[in-house]
């Protein structure tokens, strides 16, 4: 449910259960985390999804069984932060819920038109991993991240690019060309300068 494609030092990443929405297990946490760790040697990442929604955030299920509050999230997020690489998260739909966390721990965001973006942990009676609020408050405030955590709005792609929180809207059938443009001097870099860039701007 985790596909990899790896070409030239690019690794496509995507979250490929579109029947449910592309909701997250703990295995498919575990895989992404698995990947991230070895994607050290990746020259670009891009984080996308299969089907109209990114993901749905984390499986009822699972999620009722303890995995909303996994350490697994926040140590994904982290190990995405602190690639060298430039990682791209493409939403190709909505984004709800702990799958915040990897698309907030990614250097750039692009979405389609149709994306919405919504965690509604406070409503679940959750506390977010501990990074999401920070990143997302260095993003776009903490008024407007209070707006989304703790008043539970629904923020459409448009909003969500007015606040910061998105770099770019593009559509559907642009979304993928997008982020390889975006990735494209970074696959060309020397990594060793790529890297150094990217420790200089957290």
């Amino acid at each position: 449910m985790i596909d990899l494609n790896i070409e030239d030092g690019l690794w496509v990443v995507t979250l490929n259960n579109p029947d449910k929405a592309n909701a997250l297990t703990s295995a498919m946490l575990e895989e992404l985390l698995r990947i991230a760790g070895a994607a050290t040697e990746a020259r670009a990442l891009i984080l996308t999804g299969a089907g109209r929604v990114f993901s749905a955030g984390a499986d009822l299920e699972e999620a009722r069984a303890g995995l909303a509050t996994s350490d697994l999230w926040e140590r994904l997020s982290g190990a995405i932060a602190t690639l060298p690489c430039l990682t791209v998260a493409a939403l190709n739909g909505t984004l709800a819920g702990g799958a915040n966390g990897m698309v907030l721990a990614c250097d750039l965001r692009i979405a389609v038109p149709s994306a919405k973006v919504f965690y509604p942990v406070m409503k679940l009676g959750f506390l977010p991993q501990p990074s999401d609020p920070k990143r997302m408050a260095a993003l776009i405030g903490p008024a407007r991240t209070k707006l989304i955590l703790m008043a539970g709005q629904k923020i459409t792609a448009a909003e969500a690019y007015e606040f910061g929180l998105i770099d770019r809207v593009v559509e559907p059938d642009a979304l993928m060309p997008t982020a390889r443009e975006l990735v494209a001097d970074s696959l060309g870099a020397d990594p060793a300068i790529a890297a150094g860039i990217a420790e200089l701007c957290r």
